[in-house]
């Protein structure tokens, strides 16, 4: 009887396994890259034609099983880095993605400075 649930139990665990390919939401994908049309909305947002043709071209894309980072990467190579709203880290935008955390390390460092050399002072 024992062996009958475990079997039972394998059966419903692999078909999982088999399942667990991850099919991309077209919608997620969507959210993900801007209207070149409707500056600041994403194409899921957007009824521009221009919008409507991406969207055909990402279920095209999905149908062909391309990942959503080779997606993101067809756009960007077609209409530029500025389509996905989630731009990569690579050399050209480091600093982009550097500078506000420079900022704020020395920013912290200079109000620390100035407060010890008022305390300094008042003593």
């Amino acid at each position: 009887m024992n062996i009958k649930y475990l079997l039972i139990i394998l059966l419903l665990t692999s078909q999982s396994i088999f399942a667990s390919e991850k099919q991309i939401d077209p919608k997620e994908v969507q959210k993900n890259l801007r209207c070149l049309v409707c500056q600041g909305q994403s194409i899921s947002d957007s009824n521009s034609d221009f919008a409507q043709t991406i969207k055909m071209v990402v279920d095209d894309l999905i149908n062909e099983g391309l990942t959503e980072e080779e997606i993101y990467s067809f756009m960007s190579d077609k209409y530029g880095e500025w389509i996905v709203f989630k731009p990569q880290l690579n050399i050209q935008n480091s600093l982009l993605w550097i500078l506000p955390y420079m900022a704020l390390i020395l920013g912290g460092f200079f109000i620390i400075k100035l407060s010890n050399k008022k305390n300094k002072i008042t003593k």
